[in-house]
């Protein structure tokens, strides 16, 4: 069977088990990275040989750790298939095993929240001005801000119950699991600036719905056009250019900063369970390696001086 053939038969049983989002990734990457190589191919007779000589041509990419893990675990779903339901003997990419990992610097990727009132100062637009005060004071998906319509206030709380695809038809959808639906709270001042994103639909569409979109109205905002805007904020701030999720990255880490614990962090994020919080949101913080190295120098003086006391009272 040729590897195109196998993968039209694969397309079908992903698109039955994941969501809309999901398989759009999951089909993207692997048309853009593993398709084209193998396309001629006979799923049967390929070697061990031709899928490292496929890693090597990936690695060199120079692509992300994070970008050649993607592609391994979609290459490697579709061995699965093939080995499950189309007689392949046995996936041989499972015994080569993943991209081996370079070593990455690591960037900051949030605001503190001194960073954030500089890039915020510097949105003029009051729909996108709202939408980045959302995501940072709240902590939601940029799937599920834009999903936000005005029947989703529910007095102080916003009701997170949907998502929208980012890329693609950009169709709504359910959030990313069970424990993503939830009940985010606000502040008043966030709230009163919601609601006053009312006036500019009024004066712009002529009327005003429950079921306009928080931001965009009669629909959504895009988010190449997001970006657009977030991107000249921040060079007029002066200031790194995060990613759209990493508003939330900045939500999680000032919270864990400020000795929040992190299961209350984990369950208003949506998080499945606080491990995940843990490994993707606890950032190294300068404050507190200071702190670590007072108490250390503390303790080494506490330990100098029973010593000494010991050594004196030893002469005595």
């Amino acid at each position: 069977m040729s590897f195109e053939e196998a993968y039209k038969n694969y397309v079908t049983y992903v698109k039955n088990r994941h969501k809309k989002q999901g398989f759009y990734n999951i089909t993207h990457d692997f048309e853009c990275r593993v398709l084209p190589y193998f396309k001629n191919s006979d799923i049967y007779e390929i070697s061990k040989f031709d899928l490292i000589k496929w890693q090597d041509t990936i690695l060199s990419f120079n692509f992300t750790n994070s970008y050649n893990k993607r592609l391994y675990y979609v290459f490697n779903s579709y061995l699965d298939y093939c080995s499950n339901y189309l007689k392949l003997p046995k996936n041989l990419l499972r015994e080569i095993g993943p991209f081996p990992k370079k070593v990455e610097s690591k960037k900051s990727d949030y605001y503190t929240l001194k960073e954030f009132n500089h890039f915020i100062n510097n949105v003029d637009n009051s729909i996108y001005k709202q939408f980045f005060n959302l995501m940072f004071f709240t902590g939601v998906r940029p799937g599920e801000a834009m999903a936000l319509k005005f029947s989703d206030l529910d007095g102080n709380y916003l009701i997170i119950n949907k998502s929208i695809q980012r890329k693609g038809s950009r169709e709504l959808d359910t959030p990313k699991n069970v424990y993503s639906v939830r009940k985010v709270i606000i502040n008043n001042t966030l709230k009163k600036e919601l609601l006053k994103l009312k006036d500019y639909y009024i004066k712009n569409c002529g009327n005003i719905s429950y079921d306009y979109y928080l931001f965009g109205g009669i629909k959504p905002l895009a988010p190449t056009t997001i970006d657009r805007v977030k991107k000249n904020a921040c060079e007029k701030a002066n200031l790194k250019c995060i990613t759209q999720h990493q508003f939330r990255h900045s939500y999680a880490t000032n919270l864990i900063d400020k000795g929040i614990p992190i299961n209350t962090v984990s369950k208003l994020l949506g998080h499945s369970n606080i491990e995940v919080t843990a490994r993707v949101y606890v950032h190294n913080n300068l404050e507190y390696e200071k702190r670590v190295l007072r108490i250390l120098s503390f303790q080494n003086y506490v330990i100098y001086v029973r010593n000494r006391l010991v050594s004196i009272l030893k002469r005595f």
